[in-house]
Formats: structure tokens, sequence, C-alpha cells
């Protein structure tokens, strides 16, 4: 014998309980001796809950809402059944209507809805749909009989949770099947008490029929049909990467199902268990995959099998010296909670004694907050125990799995994935058993922890980083590009997955919280019906809350910068070429270190002082291992690197500011880069890096620049003005070749002061032989005093800088 249970999702529509018969039909094929359950059609059973409420409120449009309901099991009807058959079935289906309209009369005129009332209208989900099905089988040429099981499952008058008489039931189901050959169609969640009331086995009760059923029968095997491929490792709505699960114990399916996962109804283990009959799950819509088959003993095992969840829970805290070594007070706690049937879902204690916390139902928490202030009303009074304290809008996140125990470090494993992503711990559980370890969050933060926590787990191999890029420009776009170009290579050899979540530039933003796809960000973005609003942006990137969040600004704005301290603050990484964080204040400077210290974050701007150039992780592995830095040099402006370097005989000065401009090597006004303040912020960000408490004004410069072109009203007239300095700085460049000498724009550090300003360089310094847009850092330090350790390469360009973004991102990946 087998049991099949199909839930309602399976047989929502016509079209899904076209899958439904073909599985029945091929099952009986292989097998002459099934059973089958059924739920109600979709979701019926909340429906009819509806239209009973409507109808207690003295609501006429019930009457409205119930048609519709009735309306859509005839087309059912209609869609499989022709001709007298279907007169013959709507005729039955209109007899049994009729009880359920004179009860939902009487709830209208009397106003009133017991639980053994709501039961009765409850029952009708079931019985419709598991007389149509069995009548659509007979239309299939299938031999079947409609089964009522209140007149097989005996139960007490617990209504809404009624609690089955097994010997009673298994005598009565054996004695039924013994003298019944055809196919079962049998209702599910429902049973009848002693005195032939109708009875409900609390929601998911179909499940638990059909496990009773198949453990009265002594079945070889419960299907559960449903719209998964079994249990998965986590809920797949809330973490994209869960898969199915092969093979699981009764008892981790059980602490699975206890703590948020739907899949099956969690006393529906017990039965199947005492008789050791293994129950498989699998997917209606998908019935060639094998689902998880739920047994004694499962293979092959993982330590974890899966996470689970519930998503919103109270936490109530009792507390207070008069607790500390007194016997009994756990005992009258949970007994005066229990008088008042208030469920507890998971319950910690300090070893001090001194506060006991328990997680109940949100609904149940002020009930609960009075009940115990009333039992402890005199120790309360006497300041024995504090004021019983309601935390709310909190979960429980369970890792669960049979081999936990034999495996070390799974705690630490679960408390790391969590402190890695700034996700607080509130409270823990762990059972004896250590079959299972829950922890109690913020709500807000459920999704990521599930998240966090499955990557951990199940995903060790591969990494993902979820990214926020702000900045469209030439940089963001070539950094966007970068990310596509080697993604494969990233996944495939590195095991790290970029998903790019969010994309900005001045107009539009356009979030894909799956990711976006990187060939088709332009268009995403330019047909985005979202203008650009910095305040939204930050708003929507913190309520996604992602494991592995990472800012990207790759803008030059003071106002997005603005944020950083909240962004950092909400456990979220950024990386940034933008330097007008690093050389605002020192204060501020310092204040962005701590905060990413403190929240466990990564703040990284490798790109503030050498475009693509390892300068300051080189310097940080420098001091990190104990050296001394002595004096810094730089030439750190490519862009007048390579305007000096191109200045000769033949090119004047403003034809080599005007090429680099051409080139891209410059800001769009070159202005920015002649004034040396862009070098000024670099090199205040270099002596900040080395411990310097530097200001902005600190730093010495000198200007290149006339002040005639710096008043130029436009770029086009700066030109006209900077021609007529052409002959002062070749004078300038003539008296440097004439020393056999070159042109360089330093910056230094030394003696805790920092200068910038235009040097005569002599063939023996590095510096004389730098061309084009090259960079150059030189570190003289107390193990490189002799021999300076030397840092060259391009400082400017689009590529090297984005590349340079790009390795910063990768480095969070690795921290």
């Amino acid at each position: 014998m087998k049991i099949l249970k199909f839930g309602g999702s399976s047989i929502g529509s016509a079209e899904k309980i076209k899958n439904v018969i073909e599985i029945i039909s091929q099952s009986k094929k292989k097998n002459q001796h099934i059973a089958v359950i059924v739920s109600a059609f979709g979701n019926t059973t909340d429906e009819l809950i509806k239209i009973s409420k409507m109808a207690e409120k003295g609501d006429t449009s019930y009457k409205k809402e119930l048609a519709q309901l009735e309306s859509k099991h005839i087309d059912i009807v209609k869609a499989f059944i022709k001709n007298k058959q279907q007169d013959d079935v709507i005729e039955v289906f209109n007899s049994t209507k009729v009880e359920l309209d004179n009860v939902l009369n009487g709830v209208f005129l009397i106003k009133e809805l017991s639980p053994k009332t709501l039961d009765f209208i409850m029952s009708f989900g079931e019985r419709f749909s598991a007389y149509i099905i069995s009548e659509i089988l007979k239309v299939q040429g299938i031999n079947s009989e409609y089964l009522d099981a209140r007149n097989l499952i005996k139960t007490d008058d617990n209504f809404g949770s009624a609690k089955v008489h097994i010997d009673t039931t298994y005598n009565n189901i054996k004695k039924y099947f013994e003298s019944h050959n055809h196919l079962q169609i049998i209702t599910g969640f429902i049973g009848s008490s002693l005195n032939e009331e109708t009875t409900t086995l609390g929601r998911g009760g179909g499940d638990y029929t059909a496990s009773i059923i198949g453990s009265a029968l002594d079945a070889k095997e419960i299907e559960i049909w449903t719209d998964v491929d079994g249990f998965m490792t986590a809920d797949p709505k809330k973490v994209r990467k869960s898969f199915s699960i092969d093979s699981m114990t009764y008892e981790e399916a059980m602490e699975m199902s206890h703590f948020g996962a739907k899949v099956m109804h969690p006393p529906t283990m017990r039965p199947a268990a005492e008789k050791d009959i293994p129950i498989c799950i699998r997917n209606t819509f998908n019935p060639e995959f094998k689902g998880t088959v739920i047994s004694k003993e499962a293979f092959p095992q993982l330590p974890v099998s899966g996470i689970s969840s519930i998503d919103d829970i109270a936490l109530i805290r009792v507390q207070g010296s008069g607790m500390i070594g007194i016997v009994g007070i756990s005992r009258r706690l949970f007994k005066c909670l229990s008088k008042e049937n208030i469920n507890i879902i998971l319950i910690s204690q300090a070893s001090s004694e001194h506060s006991i916390c328990f997680a109940v139902d949100p609904h149940s928490a002020n009930k609960s907050k009075k009940v115990i202030e009333k039992e402890f009303s005199y120790e309360i009074w006497n300041h024995q125990v504090d004021e019983v304290i309601i935390e709310r809008n909190l979960s429980i996140i369970a890792v669960v799995g049979e081999n936990m125990r034999k495996t070390p470090g799974i705690a630490g494993r679960l408390f790391q994935a969590l402190g890695r992503n700034g996700i607080n711990v509130i409270a823990i559980a762990q059972g004896s058993s250590e079959r299972n370890i829950s922890v109690v969050i913020s709500k807000k933060d459920g999704s990521k922890a599930l998240n966090a926590i499955h990557e951990s787990f199940f995903l060790s191999d591969t990494k993902t980083l979820n990214l926020f890029i702000v900045g469209t420009g030439l940089i963001g776009s070539t950094l966007l590009r970068q990310i596509k170009e080697q993604s494969e290579f990233l996944s495939k050899e590195r095991a790290l997955e970029i998903n790019t979540i969010a994309v900005a530039n001045i107009k539009k933003m356009f979030f894909g919280e799956n990711g976006i796809e990187l060939n088709k960000w332009k268009e995403r973005l330019n047909s985005s019906k979202e203008s650009m609003n910095l305040n939204e942006y930050m708003k929507r990137m913190k309520e996604l809350n992602l494991p592995k969040s990472v800012f990207v600004d790759c803008t030059a704005s003071d106002e997005v910068v603005s944020y950083y301290d909240d962004i950092l603050s909400s456990n979220i990484s950024i990386v940034t070429p933008n330097k007008r964080a690093n050389s605002a204040s020192y204060a501020r400077y310092q204040r962005l270190k701590e905060k990413a210290f403190k929240h466990n974050v990564r703040f990284l701007y490798e790109t503030n002082v050498g475009a693509g150039l390892p300068v300051l992780s080189t310097l940080s592995n420098l001091l990190d291992s104990g050296d001394e830095i002595l004096r810094i040099e730089t030439v750190l402006s490519g862009t007048l690197n390579f305007i000096f370097s191109s200045v000769n005989k033949n090119k004047k000065f403003s034809e080599a500011v005007f090429e680099a401009k051409k080139l891209g090597l410059s800001e769009p006004d070159p202005r920015e880069d002649l004034s040396g303040l862009d070098v000024e912020r670099k090199l205040l960000i270099l002596a900040r890096e080395i411990g310097l408490p530097l200001e902005f004004d600190d730093i010495s410069v000198e200007s290149i620049l006339p002040e005639e072109c710096h008043k130029a009203k436009s770029i086009d007239d700066f030109f006209i003005e900077l021609q007529k300095f052409d002959d002062m700085f070749e004078l300038r460049r003539l008296g440097a070749e004439k020393k056999n000498k070159a042109l360089r724009y330093v910056g230094i550090i030394e003696n805790k002061k920092a200068w910038v300003s235009l040097q005569e360089i002599d063939d023996k310094h590095p510096f004389y032989s730098l061309t084009g847009s090259d960079n150059m850092i030189v570190f003289t330090t107390k193990r490189y005093k002799d021999s300076p350790l030397v840092i060259k390469g391009p400082g400017a360009g689009i590529e090297v800088t984005a590349a340079g973004v790009f390795a910063d991102i990768i480095r969070i990946f690795h921290n």
C-alpha cells in the first residue's frame, strides 16, 4: 500500500488537477494498492474562514464571496465531466452546499462563530474537493470512491486542533479498507469527535491524515505532493540559492517543520516514524524529481541539513536578583503559562539564574506578561523580580542537522557568519541532542541572516558579494564592463559571484533585487522610471539588508560622501575612488575608519592615491610588519607627469595641457589638475595613512598656474590665457635642461610635514626617467633606507582606476 497526499496548491485549478490525475494514474499502474488524501482546492480553507467571519459580523456580502467559491468548484466539474454525469455530480455538490448555506445563515443571524461551528464550515473544503476528484477519476476510467475521513478518524472535542484517538482510529481504518477495494479519495484535515461532531486536526492537518492512514495500513511509503521540490536547505523565497535535500531523518524534518519550514505539518512525522514508514516529499509540478525522503536514517548526510526560521516572534524576559538560587521559579513560570494555553517556542536561561527569556507568538505576548506579573506579583512588589519585558519584531533562525553533534565548530561557524554581516544575536538556545541551534535576531535581519548562514554551510566554496553602484560615468561603466568580462573566471577559479543589485547616475536609479544582468545594465537604467534620489537609494539599500553588501561610490560628489557614516553603520562596506571623504577633516577620516572597524566592514580606497597602483596596501603592509616610514616622495599626478614629460622645444606647455585633456588624462577642466589640488588630496591621505593628523591647510602647495588662468571664465578662455604664459614655462624648462635636470611636480612627506612643489630632478633620481602618465612613489624606511622601495606605474586612466576599484571589491571577498 502507498499513500498519496495532494496539498491545496497542487489542485488549485483544472490545469493543476490534470497533473494530479496523471500522477495518480501512473502510480496506480506501478502499484495497484494506493489511497489518495486531498486538501481543499487552492485557498478554499482561507476563503471559508473569511466568509465565516464576514457572516459573523452581519456583512451580507459574504453571500457574494460564497457564490464565487461555489462557482470555482462548479467550473472544475465542468472542465472534466460532461453530459448527464456532470448534472449528477453538480446535483450532489449542490445538496452538500445547502448544508453550508444553512450554517452560514445561522452564523449571520446570531452573529456568533464558535470554534465548533468554524470546524464544521472548514470541513466543506475537503469534502467538496475529495468528492469532485473521485468523480473525475471515474470519468478517466479509474474505479474510485469518495471517503469522508470523519467516518474513520476519531478525535477529542478540542475544536480547531483536535487530538486523534489513535487506537479507535486505526481499527476503523483497517476495517474499512478490508471491505473496500476501489481507490479511496479521502478528505484530509478533518475528523469527528466521539459524539460525531466535525473536528479539524490543525492547519496542515492533511499531511497528518496521510500519516495516520499510512500508519494504520502499514503502508510501504507516504508521498506528500506539494509545490516545491521537497524540503529545501532554506526558504527559497528568501534564499535564492537554496536547493532540495535528498534525505532527512524524522527528527530533522520535525525540527525543520517546527521552525517554520511549511513543507509539512510537524505532527505528521509521529505516526510514520512509529512504524518506520518513509515519507517522500514530491513536487506535483516537477513529478520526475525524486524530492526528499524522510526516514529513520538519512544517507549521505551533511552536518547541517537545513536552515529554518520563524519570521515573527516576541521575546519575554523575566529577570531579577530574587531569582538567583531560588528553587521553583522555572516551575511556577511555565506552569502559569501552561494554564493559559500559551505555547512557548524557545527557552533560554543564563547560568547565573538571574534571567529567563522565552519566545512566544506575538499575539500571546501581552497575555504572557499579565499572567507572569500576576503569578509573581509579590516578588515584583518586593523588587525581587523586575517588570516583565517584551521585545517585539524578532525572528528565530534554526540550524538543523542530525550530524551536528558529531562535527566540531558548527556553532562557531554560525556565529561567525552572523557577526561578519553585522547581525546581533539576542538569545540562543541549543538542545542537549545538539540537533538544533536556534538564535533570536531582529526581524529586519531575517533574510540577511538566512542567506549568510546558508552561504557559510552550503556554499562554503562560493561567496557572493552584492554591489550597489553610484556613478556610471567613465570609471563606473568601465568597472561594470570589467566585472562582466571577469565574472566567469571569478566564479570558476575563485568561487566568487558578484551580484550588481543597483546602479545609479545623476538622473536615474535602478534596483534588481536578484542581480542585474551586466550586458543590460544601461538599458535597465535608461528605461527606469525611478529618478535618482540619494535618500531613497540609501533607504532601499539598507532595507534590502543583503549579506556581504558593498557600496561603490564612483563619483566625485561631496553629497554622496555625506552618507558614508550611515552606510558603514548599517554594516555595509564601502569601496571608492572618491578622495573627498579621506581628504576632508582629520576627525571625519578617523570617524569613518572607526565606524568600519566597529561594524566589522571594510572601507577601501586604494585608488585615492595611485589609481591602480598598490600604494596604500603596500604602505599598510610595511607598517603592520613593524617598519618605520622615514620619507615618502611622490609623483602622484599622471596628468601633470604627462604634461611635464611631453613639453620640449617643439611642444609648448599649453599644447601639452590640451593634449592631456584630449586623451582623457586630465579632468574636464584641466585647472583642477594644474592647481595641485588633486596632488594635495592624495598626499594628505598618504600622510594620514602613516598616522600624521594633518589637515588640508597643513600642506604647502606651489601653484603652477598664474592667477589669470585660474580666473578664466570658461575652459576655452583658460587655454587662451595659458598660451600667454608658454614662454614663462619654456624658460623654466630650459633652465632645468641646462643643468641636465627634468621638471617634476613632487609631493614629499618627511619629519611630520608634507609639501608639494615643482622641482628640478637630476638624472640620479628615479623620478627623472618618468614618462607619460606614470606615477611613482618612493618609500624610504628603516628597512628600505639604502635602497628605497619604489612603486611605479600608470597613475591616470580609466581602465587602471576601474581595475583598482575592482581589486578593492575582490579584497572584501577575501576578508
